[in-house]
């Protein structure tokens, strides 16, 4: 591939992405996507973790206490994207996690694009079609709506260049690579696969089911090509799962047979699948869409992050007519089952469309769930390998159209191409990403900490208590690194039967009794008429401090405030105050 186009071509798709990005970019440190406050607040709470390890010359630790203390989370049952954020630390540290999710957001999306093009161009498609292909890819609305809080999924950069290894070993290409071909391609398979591991374990399964479906079709196409190039795909194989396991083993093993262990999936089983409706109608993250498709998309069942099916009819129907008009052309054939096959599995186990499950009717995931580490895969996700092979028909039916065009007499014939592919590529056309602002931590939050002078590590108990429905308190922990080991927290961790489950065992019903006074209008309420609940909730509040063995308690709270009065009866006068922010040392701390 000639390295002009290429990095014309990563020129043009990181402009559409700052374009997508653009009011974003009005101030990236305090900016985010709008919709998905609570899994940015989570993003940039593990930003800065993963910069705090950097600034001690040190990795990121895979069992902590900076959530849930004193018990911690297993660090790697959860979304750190622990390779960005040490890469991003320096820029962490310095311009805040928000600026460095910004950039990462920015470089997702023409990253996709630029990594989906090189691919199409290694395997042959032409530059105008490799072009369509990286666009359509990477700025999928599948991409654009992850881009609402889900960053791990929306840098989709490396699962094409998955494929393409897989690819290359499986077909006999990276023979072309010379004698050490094998070895070569696999050991860039595997640097590959640890990478992805690193950013989201959940890309690298659905790129090998991808990959699975994909050595299916070319086994039953040409079975003597395959078969001649199993003793080098064995070969690469072998050693993508020796560098895997080099680069990656150990954080695995912590995972699976460490501290925290866990098992099973957090969510509803067979609820954040694609409705089939979800198909054709367009989301109000596009340019082209209705008011109540806009309004479908955003009661999704799933909410809008996870509303990832959207291709539109134009470019369904211009997949279905390239897939059967050149079926016997190998990579059209390959792609066009591997899109039909992903499409359905990200369909769940049973049918969802227009809002109405369908139970009766069992789907493929229905039976394929069951299966070892499937568990814990969300099947609508499978839409973002889904739409990198509907990239792969569009660019490679688009060129087997070209090539008929010297049969062809006159413009009228290409241009009516251009039209119908423009046609499919039009609906895809996203809007500016909506932005809002983060929430700022309360006047006096570092002031506080400083006054308190607690040691490294101790845990605090702040209020609002971290919970999935609360994440201020991330937010705030990450734009200022305090407190470094929090009480609570939203994470993934394991109940006491060790299923996964969204914040570990739950949070105990002082601290959500905390979070009622803390939310109560204009937070000034006084206790009168609830002295009964709020001595049974000091109690437990005694009880739980005790056993966390919190060194401080930091509300942003005012004293006159339902809050401030609830926990000066309990714990006695603040020993700091500031600004918006109360703080109490505890004896065990002292």
């Amino acid at each position: 591939m000639p390295r002009r186009s290429f990095w014309l071509a990563g020129v043009y798709f990181l402009l559409a992405s700052a374009v997508l990005t653009m009011w974003l970019w009005r101030d990236p440190a305090s900016r985010v996507a709008a919709v998905n406050p609570y899994d940015a607040d989570q993003f940039a709470w593990f930003f800065r973790y993963d910069a705090n390890a950097v600034a001690h010359l040190r990795l990121p630790s895979l069992v902590s206490t900076g959530m849930n203390a004193p018990s911690g989370f297993n660090v790697m049952w959860n979304t750190p994207m622990l390779l960005p954020g040490v890469v991003l630390a320096p820029l962490t540290l310095l311009a805040g996690p928000q600026a460095s999710l910004t950039v990462l957001l920015t470089v997702g999306f023409a990253g996709s694009a630029l990594a989906m093009f090189a691919v199409l161009r290694a395997w042959g498609a032409g530059t105008v079609a490799a072009a369509c292909g990286g666009f359509a890819y990477g700025f999928s609305p599948a991409l654009v709506q992850s881009a609402l809080g889900h960053y791990d999924l929306q840098f989709a950069v490396l699962p094409p260049l998955i494929v393409d290894a897989a690819l290359r070993l499986a077909t006999g290409r990276a023979r072309a690579a010379g004698r050490h071909g094998a070895l070569r391609w696999g050991a860039w398979l595997g640097l590959l696969s640890a990478a992805q591991i690193f950013i989201t374990e959940e890309l690298l399964f659905d790129s090998a089911v991808a990959v699975g479906i994909l050595l299916i079709v070319l086994a039953a196409s040409r079975p003597r090509a395959i078969a001649g190039s199993l003793r080098l795909l064995a070969a690469g194989a072998a050693v993508a799962a020796a560098v895997t396991c080099a680069l990656a083993g150990y954080p695995l093993w912590e995972q699976f047979f460490g501290a925290d262990r866990q098992h099973g999936s957090p969510f509803a089983p067979d609820f954040y699948k694609n409705d089939l409706a979800g198909f054709v109608q367009p989301p109000g993250s596009l340019l082209l869409h209705t008011k109540g498709s806009a309004a479908f998309a955003a009661a999704f069942q799933g909410q809008p992050p996870e509303y990832l099916a959207y291709l539109g009819w134009p470019m369904l129907v211009v997949l279905a007519v390239a897939a059967v008009r050149f079926w016997r052309h190998l990579p059209v054939r390959a792609a066009a089952v591997a899109f039909a096959s992903l499409s359905a599995l990200s369909l769940g186990g049973t049918l969802l469309a227009g809002g109405h499950e369908h139970s009766w009717l069992t789907l493929p995931w229905y039976w394929a769930q069951t299966l070892p580490a499937a568990g814990s895969v969300i099947p609508d996700r499978f839409s973002i390998l889904a739409d990198g092979a509907a990239a792969a028909v569009f660019a490679f039916g688009l060129d087997a159209v070209r090539d008929v065009w010297p049969r062809a007499r006159g413009l009228w014939p290409r241009v009516a191409v251009g039209g119908i592919a423009a046609l499919a590529l039009a609906p895809l056309l996203p809007r500016p990403l909506p932005a809002g602002s983060v929430s700022v931590p309360p006047v006096g939050w570092s002031a506080a900490f400083a006054a308190l002078r607690l040691p490294a590590g101790a845990p605090v108990l702040v209020v609002p208590v971290p919970m999935s429905s609360f994440t201020e308190p991330l937010r705030w922990a990450a734009d200022t690194g305090v407190p470094s080991s929090m009480i609570g927290g939203y994470f993934t961790g394991p109940r006491a039967d060790g299923q996964a489950a969204t914040d570990g065992d739950g949070t105990p019903s002082a601290d959500l009794y905390l979070n009622r006074l803390w939310t109560r209008p204009g937070n000034q309420v006084t206790l009168t008429g609830s002295l009964q609940q709020a001595d049974y909730s000091a109690a437990e509040l005694h009880t739980q401090l005790t056993v966390t063995g919190a060194a401080a308690v930091v509300a942003d709270a005012s004293a006159t405030s339902a809050l401030g009065e609830y926990l000066t009866r309990v714990l006695g006068p603040p020993t700091v105050r500031d600004g918006a922010v109360l703080g109490w040392r505890l004896p065990a701390s002292a």
